[in-house]
């Protein structure tokens, strides 16, 4: 199961990044039962028209049940905390999903 995070490109770049990869990416990576996080490189290319993002985010995990205890969990609560400092919820997608390789 995958969390795909997409943030859009924040007011203050250097501020996101700062608290993103220095608070908030620390905090996340104790999530239980994250298997692997992913950040993107610069740059995103957006295949179609519209707004590119600035960073996706990938979070793997066993299971979505895995992922939701994870997320009920007082470091998912924190994290769901955290994001809100650095990133409203108009600036973010959050996706969740099985996958299955093909």
């Amino acid at each position: 199961a995958k969390m795909l995070v997409i943030y859009k490109t924040p007011a203050d770049p250097a501020a996101f990044e700062r608290h993103y990869f220095d608070i908030h990416l620390p905090l996340a990576k104790q999530l239980p039962g994250l298997r692997r996080y992913d950040v993107s490189k610069q740059p995103i290319v957006n295949m179609l028209q519209g707004e590119t993002p600035y960073i996706v985010a990938t979070l793997y995990f066993d299971s979505l049940d895995a992922m939701r205890a994870a997320f009920a969990s007082e470091i998912g609560k924190a994290c769901a905390v955290d994001r809100r400092k650095y990133a409203p919820d108009d600036r973010v997608t959050m996706l969740l999903f099985d996958s299955e390789a093909m």
